[in-house]
């Protein structure tokens, strides 16, 4: 695209709110940022819940659910080249 901008997906995701070191991710779609968003948003939950020393109730997954999609954030960046 000579002369033209692509619009790219940037998907920042810290381990928590104060992480100074967020993962960064770009993806040519949104659906790509989206999928790879709600993956690993799952993956986090499941390694919360896997290292956890009791069971975590419904109400607890729901709350650690709701932290993780607080902290991922999904832009739309253009990519002048």
């Amino acid at each position: 695209m000579a002369g033209g901008s692509l619009m790219n997906y940037k998907v920042t995701y810290p381990s928590h709110e104060m992480d100074s070191k967020p993962t960064i991710k770009f993806f040519e779609f949104e659906y790509e940022a989206l999928d790879w968003s709600h993956e690993e948003v799952q993956r986090r939950i499941d390694f919360t819940v896997q290292h956890r020393s009791d069971t975590v109730s419904e109400e607890e997954y729901k709350q650690i659910e709701e932290y993780e999609y607080y902290l991922v954030k999904v832009e739309r960046v253009s990519n002048n080249g």
